[in-house]
Protein backbone atom coordinates (compact mmCIF):
# COMPACT_ATOMS: atom_id res chain seq x y z
CA UNK A 1 0.00 0.00 0.00
CA UNK A 2 1.13 3.80 -0.76
CA UNK A 3 0.04 7.10 0.28
CA UNK A 4 -1.98 9.60 -1.13
CA UNK A 5 -0.67 13.14 -0.54
CA UNK A 6 -4.04 14.51 -1.21
CA UNK A 7 -6.54 11.69 0.79
CA UNK A 8 -3.99 10.87 3.26
CA UNK A 9 -5.08 7.55 2.93
CA UNK A 10 -3.01 4.27 2.66
CA UNK A 11 -4.55 2.57 -0.60
CA UNK A 12 -3.14 -0.33 -2.54
CA UNK A 13 -1.83 -0.37 -5.58
CA UNK A 14 -5.47 -0.56 -8.00
CA UNK A 15 -6.31 2.63 -6.63
CA UNK A 16 -3.22 4.56 -8.47
CA UNK A 17 -2.55 5.12 -11.99
CA UNK A 18 0.32 3.41 -12.90
CA UNK A 19 2.14 6.60 -13.58
CA UNK A 20 0.97 7.97 -9.86
CA UNK A 21 1.78 4.71 -8.30
CA UNK A 22 5.51 4.96 -9.99
CA UNK A 23 6.67 8.12 -8.25
CA UNK A 24 9.54 8.28 -6.53
CA UNK A 25 8.08 11.37 -4.32
CA UNK A 26 5.56 9.74 -1.77
CA UNK A 27 4.72 13.44 -0.88
CA UNK A 28 3.51 14.41 -4.46
CA UNK A 29 1.71 10.85 -5.12
CA UNK A 30 -2.06 11.43 -5.60
CA UNK A 31 -4.66 8.34 -6.03
CA UNK A 32 -7.10 8.18 -9.26
CA UNK A 33 -10.19 9.47 -7.38
CA UNK A 34 -8.10 12.47 -6.40
CA UNK A 35 -6.71 13.24 -9.91
CA UNK A 36 -10.03 12.54 -10.95
CA UNK A 37 -11.43 15.35 -8.65
CA UNK A 38 -8.47 17.60 -9.38
CA UNK A 39 -7.75 17.53 -5.39
CA UNK A 40 -4.12 19.51 -4.90
CA UNK A 41 -1.71 17.46 -2.27
CA UNK A 42 -2.52 18.94 1.21
CA UNK A 43 0.34 18.03 3.22
CA UNK A 44 -1.24 17.43 7.02
CA UNK A 45 -0.57 19.60 10.23
CA UNK A 46 1.20 18.16 12.36
CA UNK A 47 0.64 18.10 15.95
CA UNK A 48 2.98 21.40 17.06
CA UNK A 49 1.93 23.26 14.26
CA UNK A 50 -1.84 22.65 14.03
CA UNK A 51 -4.49 25.70 13.90
CA UNK A 52 -5.57 27.26 16.54
CA UNK A 53 -8.66 28.27 15.04
CA UNK A 54 -11.30 26.11 16.23
CA UNK A 55 -14.06 28.23 14.37
CA UNK A 56 -14.76 27.28 10.96
CA UNK A 57 -17.80 29.28 10.60
CA UNK A 58 -19.53 26.15 8.99
CA UNK A 59 -20.57 23.93 11.52
CA UNK A 60 -21.47 26.66 14.66
CA UNK A 61 -23.74 23.75 15.69
CA UNK A 62 -21.13 21.51 16.07
CA UNK A 63 -18.46 23.18 17.79
CA UNK A 64 -19.02 22.29 21.27
CA UNK A 65 -18.37 18.63 20.50
CA UNK A 66 -15.28 16.67 21.87
CA UNK A 67 -14.36 13.22 22.30
CA UNK A 68 -15.37 11.88 25.49
CA UNK A 69 -14.46 8.25 24.91
CA UNK A 70 -13.50 5.45 28.04
CA UNK A 71 -12.33 3.02 25.48
CA UNK A 72 -14.25 0.42 27.56
CA UNK A 73 -12.00 -2.36 26.13
CA UNK A 74 -13.94 -4.69 23.31
CA UNK A 75 -14.18 -8.55 24.72
CA UNK A 76 -13.74 -11.44 21.79
CA UNK A 77 -17.24 -12.07 21.67
CA UNK A 78 -18.41 -8.77 20.26
CA UNK A 79 -15.40 -8.48 18.10
CA UNK A 80 -15.63 -11.35 16.06
CA UNK A 81 -19.70 -12.13 15.83
CA UNK A 82 -20.44 -10.99 11.91
CA UNK A 83 -21.03 -7.99 12.14
CA UNK A 84 -23.84 -5.53 10.43
CA UNK A 85 -23.58 -4.84 6.76
CA UNK A 86 -22.11 -1.47 6.70
CA UNK A 87 -24.48 -0.02 4.46
CA UNK A 88 -28.12 -0.23 3.73
CA UNK A 89 -28.96 -1.82 0.14
CA UNK A 90 -29.45 0.42 -2.89
CA UNK A 91 -32.28 2.26 -2.51
CA UNK A 92 -32.95 2.25 -6.41
CA UNK A 93 -31.83 -1.08 -7.80
CA UNK A 94 -32.15 -2.99 -3.62
CA UNK A 95 -29.13 -5.08 -4.62
CA UNK A 96 -26.29 -5.31 -1.30
CA UNK A 97 -24.44 -2.28 -1.59
CA UNK A 98 -20.60 -2.25 -2.41
CA UNK A 99 -17.82 -2.86 0.21
CA UNK A 100 -15.12 -1.17 -2.51
CA UNK A 101 -15.17 2.56 -2.26
CA UNK A 102 -15.89 3.76 -5.91
CA UNK A 103 -19.33 0.92 -5.40
CA UNK A 104 -21.15 4.03 -4.06
CA UNK A 105 -21.50 7.38 -3.73
CA UNK A 106 -23.38 10.01 -0.87
CA UNK A 107 -26.18 12.14 -1.97
CA UNK A 108 -26.05 15.63 0.22
CA UNK A 109 -28.99 16.47 -1.39
CA UNK A 110 -31.24 13.24 -0.08
CA UNK A 111 -28.93 11.73 2.28
CA UNK A 112 -29.31 8.26 0.09
CA UNK A 113 -26.62 6.18 -0.22
CA UNK A 114 -26.86 5.14 -4.58
CA UNK A 115 -24.95 2.60 -6.12
CA UNK A 116 -22.26 3.14 -8.94
CA UNK A 117 -24.64 1.12 -11.14
CA UNK A 118 -27.85 2.91 -10.73
CA UNK A 119 -25.39 6.31 -11.01
CA UNK A 120 -24.12 5.20 -14.25
CA UNK A 121 -27.84 4.14 -15.27
CA UNK A 122 -29.66 6.88 -14.35
CA UNK A 123 -26.94 9.42 -16.42
CA UNK A 124 -27.10 7.16 -19.32
CA UNK A 125 -30.76 7.48 -19.55
CA UNK A 126 -31.83 10.75 -18.24
CA UNK A 127 -28.21 12.46 -19.59
CA UNK A 128 -28.53 14.70 -17.10
CA UNK A 129 -26.35 15.44 -13.69
CA UNK A 130 -29.59 15.15 -11.33
CA UNK A 131 -29.89 13.38 -7.80
CA UNK A 132 -31.35 9.70 -9.07
CA UNK A 133 -32.78 9.49 -5.66
CA UNK A 134 -34.28 12.94 -6.07
CA UNK A 135 -33.85 14.17 -8.79
CA UNK A 136 -31.70 17.42 -7.26
CA UNK A 137 -29.29 18.93 -9.22
CA UNK A 138 -25.60 18.22 -8.32
CA UNK A 139 -24.11 20.99 -6.58
CA UNK A 140 -21.85 23.30 -8.48
CA UNK A 141 -20.00 25.38 -6.35
CA UNK A 142 -17.41 24.56 -2.91
CA UNK A 143 -19.94 26.50 -0.81
CA UNK A 144 -23.22 24.57 -1.82
CA UNK A 145 -21.10 21.64 -1.05
CA UNK A 146 -20.64 22.94 2.32
CA UNK A 147 -23.82 23.97 2.50
CA UNK A 148 -25.12 21.20 1.77
CA UNK A 149 -23.27 18.83 3.93
CA UNK A 150 -23.91 21.19 6.79
CA UNK A 151 -27.66 20.50 6.21
CA UNK A 152 -27.68 17.17 6.08
CA UNK A 153 -25.42 17.21 9.22
CA UNK A 154 -27.26 19.43 11.23
CA UNK A 155 -30.18 16.76 11.15
CA UNK A 156 -27.64 13.64 12.57
CA UNK A 157 -26.90 11.98 9.37
CA UNK A 158 -23.60 10.48 9.96
CA UNK A 159 -22.51 10.34 6.60
CA UNK A 160 -22.74 13.84 6.00
CA UNK A 161 -20.98 14.38 9.79
CA UNK A 162 -18.03 11.90 8.17
CA UNK A 163 -17.53 13.98 5.05
CA UNK A 164 -17.63 17.29 6.92
CA UNK A 165 -14.85 15.89 9.28
CA UNK A 166 -12.75 14.71 6.14
CA UNK A 167 -13.35 18.55 4.60
CA UNK A 168 -11.64 19.76 7.63
CA UNK A 169 -8.82 16.97 8.18
CA UNK A 170 -7.65 17.54 4.28
CA UNK A 171 -8.68 21.83 4.07
CA UNK A 172 -10.90 20.88 1.50
CA UNK A 173 -14.02 23.20 -0.18
CA UNK A 174 -12.30 25.75 1.84
CA UNK A 175 -13.34 24.57 5.09
CA UNK A 176 -10.41 25.24 7.72
CA UNK A 177 -7.80 22.48 7.89
CA UNK A 178 -8.22 21.44 11.81
CA UNK A 179 -7.35 17.88 12.80
CA UNK A 180 -9.19 18.21 15.96
CA UNK A 181 -12.21 19.11 14.37
CA UNK A 182 -11.81 16.35 12.00
CA UNK A 183 -11.86 13.81 14.64
CA UNK A 184 -14.46 15.22 16.78
CA UNK A 185 -16.76 14.89 14.18
CA UNK A 186 -15.79 11.73 12.75
CA UNK A 187 -16.27 10.20 16.39
CA UNK A 188 -19.92 12.14 16.26
CA UNK A 189 -20.17 9.97 13.31
CA UNK A 190 -19.24 7.19 14.01
CA UNK A 191 -21.50 7.53 17.58
CA UNK A 192 -24.18 7.59 15.01
CA UNK A 193 -23.14 4.44 12.95
CA UNK A 194 -20.50 5.29 10.59
CA UNK A 195 -18.01 2.50 10.57
CA UNK A 196 -15.71 4.66 8.51
CA UNK A 197 -15.31 7.40 10.83
CA UNK A 198 -14.26 4.86 12.94
CA UNK A 199 -11.40 3.30 10.37
CA UNK A 200 -10.52 7.00 9.96
CA UNK A 201 -10.00 8.08 13.11
CA UNK A 202 -7.68 4.98 13.87
CA UNK A 203 -5.95 5.72 10.62
CA UNK A 204 -5.00 9.18 12.02
CA UNK A 205 -3.39 7.49 15.05
CA UNK A 206 -1.67 4.90 13.57
CA UNK A 207 0.51 7.09 11.44
CA UNK A 208 0.81 10.00 13.94
CA UNK A 209 -0.98 12.39 10.95
CA UNK A 210 -1.93 15.69 12.81
CA UNK A 211 -2.04 14.14 15.93
CA UNK A 212 0.35 12.34 18.26
CA UNK A 213 0.81 8.53 17.36
CA UNK A 214 -0.86 6.35 19.31
CA UNK A 215 -1.17 2.63 18.18
CA UNK A 216 -3.30 1.70 21.18
CA UNK A 217 -5.73 4.60 20.12
CA UNK A 218 -5.39 3.42 16.50
CA UNK A 219 -6.29 -0.69 17.26
CA UNK A 220 -9.05 0.70 19.53
CA UNK A 221 -10.81 2.43 16.83
CA UNK A 222 -10.13 -0.08 13.72
CA UNK A 223 -11.65 -2.39 16.26
CA UNK A 224 -15.48 0.02 16.52
CA UNK A 225 -14.97 0.04 12.61
CA UNK A 226 -14.38 -3.42 12.28
CA UNK A 227 -17.46 -4.02 14.51
CA UNK A 228 -19.96 -1.65 12.31
CA UNK A 229 -19.00 -4.01 9.10
CA UNK A 230 -15.66 -2.22 7.71
CA UNK A 231 -13.40 -4.44 6.10
CA UNK A 232 -10.91 -2.47 6.03
CA UNK A 233 -10.47 -1.78 9.33
CA UNK A 234 -10.82 -5.67 9.53
CA UNK A 235 -8.12 -6.36 7.46
CA UNK A 236 -5.98 -4.07 9.48
CA UNK A 237 -6.90 -5.75 12.68
CA UNK A 238 -5.80 -8.96 11.14
CA UNK A 239 -2.59 -8.10 9.66
CA UNK A 240 -1.54 -6.26 13.03
CA UNK A 241 -2.13 -10.05 14.47
CA UNK A 242 -0.35 -11.68 11.98
CA UNK A 243 2.44 -9.50 12.72
CA UNK A 244 2.52 -10.08 16.29
CA UNK A 245 2.51 -14.25 15.45
CA UNK A 246 -0.82 -14.60 16.14
CA UNK A 247 -2.33 -16.56 13.36
CA UNK A 248 -5.39 -18.40 14.85
CA UNK A 249 -6.60 -14.26 15.22
CA UNK A 250 -5.65 -13.12 12.55
CA UNK A 251 -7.58 -15.64 10.56
CA UNK A 252 -10.66 -15.06 12.21
CA UNK A 253 -10.54 -11.18 11.34
CA UNK A 254 -9.11 -12.53 7.29
CA UNK A 255 -12.05 -14.56 7.08
CA UNK A 256 -14.59 -11.52 8.62
CA UNK A 257 -12.88 -8.97 6.00
CA UNK A 258 -13.25 -11.90 2.81
CA UNK A 259 -17.54 -12.11 3.63
CA UNK A 260 -17.21 -8.35 3.44
CA UNK A 261 -15.53 -7.83 0.07
CA UNK A 262 -11.99 -7.25 0.85
CA UNK A 263 -10.02 -9.03 -1.61
CA UNK A 264 -6.61 -8.04 0.10
CA UNK A 265 -6.67 -10.16 2.68
CA UNK A 266 -7.39 -13.62 0.44
CA UNK A 267 -3.42 -13.04 -0.35
CA UNK A 268 -2.58 -13.27 3.36
CA UNK A 269 -4.42 -16.13 3.27
CA UNK A 270 -3.37 -18.06 0.70
CA UNK A 271 0.46 -17.34 1.91
CA UNK A 272 -0.63 -18.86 5.44
CA UNK A 273 -1.52 -21.64 3.17
CA UNK A 274 1.50 -22.39 1.71
CA UNK A 275 3.76 -21.94 4.85
CA UNK A 276 1.53 -24.74 6.56
CA UNK A 277 -0.10 -22.23 9.12
CA UNK A 278 -3.58 -22.62 8.27
CA UNK A 279 -5.30 -25.83 6.61
CA UNK A 280 -6.20 -25.87 2.92
CA UNK A 281 -10.38 -25.87 4.20
CA UNK A 282 -9.34 -22.87 5.63
CA UNK A 283 -8.20 -20.85 2.40
CA UNK A 284 -11.20 -22.50 0.40
CA UNK A 285 -14.00 -21.37 2.96
CA UNK A 286 -12.05 -18.06 2.39
CA UNK A 287 -12.28 -17.85 -1.24
CA UNK A 288 -16.15 -19.43 -0.88
CA UNK A 289 -17.35 -16.33 1.30
CA UNK A 290 -15.63 -13.59 -0.78
CA UNK A 291 -17.20 -15.35 -3.69
CA UNK A 292 -20.60 -15.45 -1.62
CA UNK A 293 -20.54 -11.63 -1.41
CA UNK A 294 -19.22 -10.97 -4.91
CA UNK A 295 -22.54 -13.05 -6.20
CA UNK A 296 -24.29 -10.66 -3.84
CA UNK A 297 -23.31 -7.64 -4.98
CA UNK A 298 -22.91 -8.66 -8.55
CA UNK A 299 -25.69 -6.82 -11.17
CA UNK A 300 -25.54 -6.33 -15.38
CA UNK A 301 -25.46 -2.64 -14.80
CA UNK A 302 -23.08 -2.72 -12.31
CA UNK A 303 -20.81 -4.30 -14.74
CA UNK A 304 -21.58 -2.45 -17.78
CA UNK A 305 -21.27 0.98 -15.12
CA UNK A 306 -17.59 -0.76 -14.55
CA UNK A 307 -16.36 -0.97 -17.87
CA UNK A 308 -17.14 2.64 -18.27
CA UNK A 309 -14.35 3.38 -15.98
CA UNK A 310 -12.37 3.46 -12.38
CA UNK A 311 -14.91 5.29 -11.04
CA UNK A 312 -18.00 2.81 -11.65
CA UNK A 313 -15.53 -0.33 -10.44
CA UNK A 314 -17.53 -1.66 -7.39
CA UNK A 315 -15.18 -4.81 -6.74
CA UNK A 316 -11.21 -5.79 -5.98
CA UNK A 317 -10.12 -7.98 -8.94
Amino acid sequence: MKLCAACHEDLPKDKFSKKQWKLGAQSQRRCTSCVRDNREVVHPPSANNEADNNDTGIVSLLDSMSINDNKVPVSDEELFKQPPLQYEDCPICFLRMPSFWTGYKYMSCCGMMICSGCIYGNSKLHKDDLCPFCRTPSPTTKEEVVKRTVKRAELDDPEAIYNLGSFHYQGKYDCPQNSNKALELWHRAGELGNAGSYYSMGSVYNHGRGVVRDEKKAIHYWKLAAMGGDAMARFNLGATEQNKGNVGRAMKHYMIAASGGYSDCLPKIKRLFIQGYVAKDDYAKALRAHQSYLDEVRSNQRDEAATEGEDYKYYEE
